[in-house]
C-alpha cells in the first residue's frame, strides 16, 4: 500500500478530509496520512481507539513515536492522557488498550535502529517548556537526524523564517494555522519535502503544533513493503 509515499514531494490533510479505515482490531480506526508497505509498514497515522478497544501485544521492530491526542492511552498497564509524548525503540513491544477512548498520532518503522532509549514526556506539564525567542516550546526529542517538539507559534507569525533543509512534518495540535487559501484546523497535518519553502503562518489565535524535522533527508524503513 502507498499513502503519500514519495517524500520529494508536499503531502497534506485538513481534518475535514479524514477517511476513517477500520484497522484488523475491532474498535480501533485510523486515518493514513503516509504509508509505505501493508499491515507492517512505515506509516503516519491518526489512530481512534473507541472505549474498552484494544489491541493484542505486539513488536514494532522500526520503532514506535506517539502523541496522545484526546482521552487515555495506555499501555501495558500504564496510563498516558492528552499530551503525553511517546517513543517505543525498534523491537520494543506493547499491549496498548483504552478504556475511555483515545486518538493518538502515530509513526510507525521511522526510527533510527541504534535508538534504544523510550520517552514519555507530558507536555502538560509546565517545567518541560522554555522561551525560544518570541515561541513556547517543548522539547520531545533530538539526534543527529531529527529534532521533534512541541511549538507556541503567536497569531499571525511564520512558522518557517527558511527553507526547511531537512524537510519538515507537522500537526495542529490547537488553534490553527494558514498557508495561501487553505486553513488546517485541530488535526491538520502538513508534510513539506527537503529544502521546501513555505508561507505557513499561525491563525487569529495562534496555534500549537507538532514539528519533526530533518528526517526526511534520510528516510528510514522505506522498503517495508509486504513485511
Amino acid at each position: 500500500m502507498l499513502i503519500n509515499a514519495d517524500f520529494s514531494c508536499r503531502a497534506s490533510l485538513a481534518p475535514e478530509h479524514y477517511q476513517w479505515v477500520k484497522s484488523p482490531q475491532q474498535g480501533v480506526e485510523r486515518v493514513m496520512l503516509d504509508r509505505v508497505g501493508a499491515e507492517k509498514a512505515r506509516a503516519t497515522s491518526i489512530v481512534r481507539y473507541a472505549p474498552e478497544s484494544n489491541f493484542p501485544h505486539h513488536l514494532h521492530p522500526g520503532g514506535e513515536e506517539i502523541l496522545v491526542l484526546s482521552g487515555t492511552f495506555s499501555a501495558d498497564n500504564s496510563d498516558y492522557p492528552a499530551g503525553w509524548y511517546l517513543r517505543n525503540p525498534p523491537t520494543s513491544g506493547h499491549q496498548p488498550y483504552s478504556h475511555e477512548g483515545a486518538m493518538i498520532f502515530v509513526k510507525l518503522w521511522q526510527m533510527a535502529v541504534d535508538e534504544t532509549d523510550h520517552v514519555a514526556i507530558d507536555t502538560n506539564d509546565t517545567v518541560n517548556w522554555q522561551a525560544q525567542g518570541d515561541r513556547d516550546v517543548c522539547h520531545l526529542y533530538s539526534d543527529a537526524r531529527e529534532q521533534v517538539s512541541l511549538q507556541r507559534i503567536n497569531a499571525g507569525e511564520v512558522l518557517f523564517a527558511d527553507k526547511m533543509t531537512g524537510g519538515a512534518e507537522l500537526l495542529v495540535i490547537e488553534g490553527a494555522l494558514i498557508e495561501a487559501e487553505q486553513t488546517y484546523q485541530r488535526g491538520g497535518w502538513i508534510r513539506l519535502p527537503v529544502d521546501a519553502a513555505s508561507e505557513i503562518v499561525a491563525g487569529a489565535n495562534g496555534a500549537t503544533v507538532y514539528l519533526k524535522t530533518g528526517h526526511l533527508s534520510q528516510i528510514i524503513g522505506a522498503d517495508v513493503e509486504g513485511r
